[in-house]
């Protein structure tokens, strides 16, 4: 039996941030109703390379069931209003507001069902000067900073993936859990809030207290802000390597068994991290004048008997094909798709992962 067998969850949702929550509760065993409009969730369109559907839609929206409703009638109201009755938890991520104004104030869904787990997604909450602003996940990204330290340093960029949204998704998943722990031991639901921006800035609390405390973080690429080294390096031959020293102690096991220079362990310029990061270029350089002395396959074997953390630098190529890469696949209207597995094992558990929902595929609420 799945952890979340008999939960009834209704999500009124779309693109990111709320279907990963929802699916996340559904790959746990628990009934999702997909509430779309009658044009459909709009990631629905973001692409179609996953057998010709979206790569979101198909990730984010297996084993849920699909009903089309317009809130804006009487029907749809009516509808929305059977799916609540038995509902344990509602998800939805509507402009702020807009959910109460169709009759549906999660206050009143409070008084009337006090066993239900509301939990609202928006860009920047409730109340507030950017209440009412559009916000999606390069917005958010701009927004809360985030851009200003990602990419090198000529120019700030976007984080590769829907950092955001994803991010977002998953403390609403996380306090949702919460949530019915605590049911399990009071009876009491829960209203819960939470916003993009809060999120994010919650998750910039290291580089924000940097800049707090004097020293602001600056873009470095494929480096650390604040260890050193901890970059990529080119050996003489092959790929690039990605490294990372800790700490002191691996500092002199580098030193002395790839650097070839035991004494730079203990020199003041580079014994500690401090040390280190402040003279940067000259750590790095000593470094790089090793990496320079083996090709890829040499330089690997001995940061590994050195116990020196490493990592190539893949691309999604290299992604597709890792040794370590787990996929699940799942059916949908298309087709099956594979895709990597959620990151959670359970043990002695093989877990199943429902289809992906053509639209209105549920057709009786």
């Amino acid at each position: 039996m799945l952890p979340l067998e008999g939960l009834e969850v209704v999500a009124i949702e779309q693109a990111v941030a709320a279907p990963f929550a929802s699916s996340r509760l559904a790959d746990a065993g628990a009934h999702v109703v997909k509430i779309e409009r009658p044009e459909g969730d709009f990631a629905r369109g973001y692409d179609d390379v996953a057998a010709g559907q979206s790569s979101y839609f198909v990730w984010l929206n297996r084993g849920k069931k699909s009903v089309t409703l317009n809130l804006a009638s009487d029907t749809g109201k009516a509808a929305l209003g059977v799916l609540l009755k038995k509902a344990d938890v509602l998800i939805q991520n509507l402009k702020p507001g807009a959910l109460a104004r169709l009759g549906f104030d999660p206050k009143q869904l409070a008084d009337e069902f006090p066993r239900l787990i509301s939990c609202s997604i928006s860009g920047y909450g409730d109340v507030g000067p950017l209440a009412d602003r559009k916000a999606y996940d390069l917005l958010i990204q701009a927004e809360s900073g985030l851009c200003s330290i990602t990419g090198g340093p000529s120019e700030a960029a976007r984080v590769g993936m829907s950092i955001v949204d994803v991010a977002t998704g998953a403390t609403a998943y996380s306090a949702i859990l919460e949530a019915l722990i605590r049911r399990g031991i009071t009876g009491q639901g829960a209203q819960i809030s939470i916003s993009m921006f809060d999120v994010m800035a919650d998750w910039l609390t290291v580089p924000l207290l940097n800049y707090e405390g004097g020293k602001s973080p600056k873009r470095v690429g494929l480096a650390h802000p604040s260890i050193a080294p901890y970059g990529v390096f080119q050996p003489k031959s092959g790929a690039p390597i990605l490294i990372s020293v800790q700490s002191n102690r691996e500092w002199v096991e580098l030193c002395a068994n790839f650097l070839g220079n035991p004494s730079l362990g203990t020199d003041t310029r580079f014994s500690t991290n401090v040390a280190r990061v402040s003279n940067r270029a000259e750590t790095d350089a000593v470094v790089a004048e090793a990496f320079g002395r083996y090709d890829s396959a040499t330089a690997i074997a001995l940061l590994v008997k050195a116990n020196i953390a490493l990592a190539s630098v893949n691309d999604m190529a290299g992604l597709a094909d890792h040794q370590h890469l787990r996929r699940i696949t799942v059916d949908s209207p298309n087709g099956p798709i594979s895709f990597p597995a959620p990151a959670a094992i359970f043990a002695n558990e093989i877990r199943s992962y429902g289809p992906v929902p053509a639209l209105n595929a549920l057709k009786e609420v």
